[in-house]
Formats: C-alpha cells, sequence, structure tokens
C-alpha cells in the first residue's frame, strides 16, 4: 500500500499530496506519468537514503496522480504541472531546493527552473520528456505498447501492467516487481482520463540554454520510452552539464541502478 502524508493547499484551489522525511536543505522529487504514477513508487529506493544523508526529501505527487487532485476539467499542460508543483512548494515554505525529476517529471523540473530560477538551485534529471518530437516518441517501442495496452479499451489486469513495465520501463524485468504493479493499481483506481489524454509537453531542447543552475543527467541506453535524439539535445544545448550514460538500463536508472544514482546525486548535491 502507499504510504498517504501530507497535502499541500496550492494558490490556485488544488491540492497536492507530498511525502515530507529528513532534515536539511531540500530536494524535490518529481514522478513521471503513465496510469497509476505516484512519488512514492518512482523514488522508494532513493529519496529515504538521501534524507538520511542530510538532506529533507520533499516527494511530490503530480497533480493528476497519486493521492494528489485530479481536476477533470484542466487541459495538463507543462504551465499548469509547473503552476501546481511550485505553489505546492510555496504554501510548504520552500525559497530554494534541488528538483529531480524523471520522464514527465524532468520536463516539470525543467519548466520549473525557466519559470523560476530563484527557486531551483539544481537540477537532477533521469531521460527527462520535452526533448523530442512527438513523432520520435511515437516510435519508441516503450510507448507503442502503452498505446497498445491503453487504447484497446480492454481492462488492464496486474499481469497486463506488469508486462508493460518489464518491457517498456526496465533493462532487466525482474525490477518489475509484483510490489510495485499493486501500488500503481492502487493509484488507478483513483484517477480519471484527463490527465493522460489532455497532456500537453512541448519541446524543450532550445530553452535549456536558458537554464541558469548546474544540472546532472541520467540516460538509460537501453531506453524504450525516449528517442536517443535526447541525448544529442541535452548535450547540444544544455549548459553546466555532467550527463552519466548508463548501460543495461532502461527508463528507470533510479530503480534498476539505485545504489549508483544515489551516489551520484549526493556527490552532486554536496560539490558544485
Amino acid at each position: 500500500m502507499l504510504p498517504e502524508h501530507r497535502y499541500a493547499e496550492c494558490a490556485n484551489g488544488y491540492r497536492m499530496h507530498y511525502i515530507d522525511c529528513g532534515d536539511g536543505p531540500p530536494v524535490v522529487w518529481l514522478h513521471g506519468s503513465g496510469p497509476g504514477a505516484s512519488g512514492h513508487s518512482n523514488f522508494k529506493g532513493n529519496y529515504a537514503p538521501i534524507a538520511a544523508s542530510g538532506y529533507r526529501s520533499i516527494v511530490l505527487d503530480i497533480v493528476g496522480f497519486g493521492f494528489s487532485d485530479k481536476p477533470e476539467d484542466e487541459t495538463y499542460t507543462l504551465d499548469f504541472f509547473v503552476e501546481c508543483a511550485t505553489q505546492a512548494l510555496d504554501a510548504m515554505g520552500i525559497e530554494r531546493c534541488v528538483v529531480v525529476g524523471n520522464s514527465l517529471g524532468g520536463a516539470i523540473a525543467i519548466g520549473m527552473a525557466l519559470a523560476r530560477p530563484a527557486l531551483v538551485e539544481k537540477l537532477i534529471l533521469m531521460a527527462p520528456g520535452g526533448l523530442s518530437s512527438m513523432a520520435e516518441y511515437g516510435q519508441m517501442p516503450g510507448m507503442q505498447k502503452l498505446f497498445q495496452v491503453y487504447g484497446s479499451g480492454e481492462p488492464v489486469t496486474h499481469e497486463v501492467m506488469k508486462d508493460l513495465f518489464a518491457f517498456g520501463l526496465m533493462h532487466d524485468p525482474k525490477y518489475a516487481t509484483d510490489e510495485l504493479v499493486a501500488e500503481r493499481m492502487q493509484v488507478m483506481q483513483l484517477m480519471n482520463g484527463q490527465v493522460m489524454s489532455s497532456m500537453q509537453i512541448p519541446e524543450l531542447s532550445e530553452r535549456l540554454a536558458e537554464l541558469q543552475c548546474p544540472v546532472l543527467g541520467f540516460w538509460g541506453l537501453n531506453e524504450r520510452m525516449m528517442p536517443d535524439s535526447g541525448i544529442r539535445n541535452f548535450t547540444e544545448h544544455c549548459k553546466q552539464l555532467r550527463l552519466v550514460l548508463v548501460s543495461e538500463c532502461g527508463h528507470w536508472v533510479m530503480v534498476e541502478h539505485e545504489a549508483m544514482f544515489n551516489r551520484l546525486c549526493l556527490d552532486f548535491l554536496k560539490h558544485d
């Protein structure tokens, strides 16, 4: 079962759920998209070790996901995601933080750093969204599998979701555990289709040059969700970038290479 912790009241009227643990400089965690997504299921092997090393881990459920509000009359644009996340942090009194983002969460993290550069001290991005065209995303086998599963109209069973994660998100299918699938199934019962059907994330590649903070990037070399063009766009446009390319790794480097990911994140947090 997913842990339910605290809620932030955003100025726009929506509530954002978050897990808050540890004391020290704040590190904000933004998960990826997909049916059943939540902060805990993305980062359960990461946020507690970082907190134990002297940081405050704030693990948000992005609006539309997890235990956060899921408005059915909003268009889920990048600006809307950024608005909700930054207002949640404002409600917590966070003035400066490091933001960690995977996939959709990575695009939101970039959007936050562009909109509120004084808020974002550093970025840690794992195969962030918004670095390729929609046509390129549509050619990726993991995306095709996702559209096939959720466009069929058939019920999504535990077995179907496990197969999707094993194929689409991971190089090694052992990480598609029954526990993970159960957590995602739990959140799926709370979700409506609006967030996935109306999501609009623009291509952000050329705007990477506007980022004013150091960036640590991770990219799995066995990606089935994100096109390799994202790597090229990362390196061509992003200043102050340290990019780690990881073999035997799919979309979830923080899961498949948990110890290495945590170790490199801590080094980046501690040093300029």
